[in-house]
């Protein structure tokens, strides 16, 4: 076979070649250099942004929180599946008006009686407990979720039977499908999507949302709206954390709910990092609230536990794991939130209601969360609507649907 014929081009030596290839070396090893300099630059951008919004998020969980405890054996208390359904309307309403951020179902009893026990879902997985705190703590869940979403998260039960008859709680995060919100709750669906692309998400409007992460399908997560791009119909959200929107815009997001087993769980099982700074105990045996100065308690995270038909008194007595013999002794404050009440009684979704209404001046939370001063979500006498969406609004628009959920 003939061999290749390797000949210089006409009319340039070898020694130019050479220094045209060396030249042509040398330029592609600096756009190596520029564009490795690049992707680190990108690099160190997306982990500042990543330390950034940690850091966000952090601050965003120092917010101060109000919990309440509530005793599940109220219901049993209740004649008829009707009004035990509405007595947990009646919990859940007070809790979103005084914009509680935790209801902890506790029992009173024990297992002191041999009742039934009952399973659900919960932020810590399955929780197995007794019957009529986990039937409180599924009626105060089914109320708090928004509308579009309850079909995925409450299949049919026996204990949502009479569910449709409750008040809703119409909260700033139900959001409408007309509601232009910065942020919405979604459920994340099981729809194949492309490599390197996050969930899509359903969040109450006609088409699901891109995310930025990928997460397992069926979970409920709080969507940041991004601005639409010119020209894209696709609608782009970024999955935050649940305290994000109220940490950000000063609106109330809704609670969450768990189940304590006994009155110490309610305690131990705190989900913040340094548990509750500030605990109060309600009783007719305890100090007049009158006594306590305004704006008095100050607190990073309160707790308010409420007794059941006996009381706190039964609740130490049921739980073996505390010792003390006074109820007063697990708290930093133990109150009569009404002295010299006019009957010998006070029911305890009356007492939720007298002692949330009397705190609000007693409080003083050392992080408060911003007055939400925003539009976008529903218009009530908490959020009012801007004079220029007033004018220009038809009688159409301010037609109040919240009749029609």
């Amino acid at each position: 076979m003939s061999q290749p014929d390797i000949s210089k081009p006409a009319g340039k030596s070898w020694r130019e070649i050479n220094q045209e290839r060396k030249a042509l070396k040398r330029q592609r090893n600096e756009e190596k250099i520029v564009k490795r300099e690049k992707k680190a630059a990108l690099d160190r951008e997306v982990e500042a942004k990543n330390h950034e919004e940690i850091e966000r998020e952090k601050k965003y969980s120092e917010i101060s929180t109000i919990s309440i405890a509530v005793p599940g054996s109220i219901l049993e208390n209740a004649q008829s599946a009707e009004l035990r359904t509405y007595l947990a309307g009646q919990i859940a309403r007070a809790a979103c008006v005084f914009c509680v951020d935790e209801v902890i179902v506790f029992d009173d009893i024990g297992d002191k009686l041999n009742t039934k026990k009952s399973k659900l879902d919960d932020a810590d997985g399955v929780k197995v407990a007794r019957k009529s705190c986990v039937q409180l703590a599924r009626i105060l869940q089914y109320l708090e979720c928004p509308q579009y979403l309850r079909k995925h998260f409450f299949p049919i039960h026996k204990d949502l039977e009479f569910a449709g008859l409750l008040n809703p709680l119409d909260a700033p995060h139900h959001l409408r499908m007309s509601n232009d919100f910065q942020f919405r709750e979604g459920i994340t669906m099981n729809k194949k999507v492309k490599p390197g692309k996050g969930s899509q998400v359903n969040v109450g409007l006609l088409q699901d949302i891109s995310t930025d992460k990928l997460l397992n399908p069926g979970l409920r997560v709080t969507v940041r709206m991004l601005p639409a791009q010119d020209g894209s119909k696709k609608i782009k959200g970024k999955i935050v954390s649940l305290t994000t929107p109220r940490a950000e815009t000063g609106v109330y997001w809704g609670y969450t709910v768990r189940i304590a087993n006994n009155l110490s769980q309610i305690f131990t099982q705190s989900p913040y990092k340094d548990g509750y700074d500030l605990t109060i105990g309600t009783s007719d045996r305890g100090a007049p609230i009158d006594d306590m100065p305004n704006k008095g308690l100050k607190y990073n995270h309160a707790l308010i536990v409420f007794g059941g038909l006996h009381g706190i008194e039964a609740a130490l007595e049921g739980d073996e794991q505390i010792q003390a013999e006074e109820p007063s002794l697990l708290f930093n404050h133990y109150v009569n939130v009404l002295p010299n009440q006019g009957s010998r009684t006070i029911r305890t979704e009356e007492a939720i209601l007298i002692a949330l209404s009397s705190f609000r001046t007693k409080l003083q939370p050392n992080n408060e969360p911003m007055v939400f001063s925003g539009t976008g979500i529903a218009v009530s006498s908490s959020f009012p609507a801007s004079k220029v969406e007033a004018e220009h609004s038809t009688v159409e628009n301010r037609l109040d649907l919240r009749r029609f959920d």
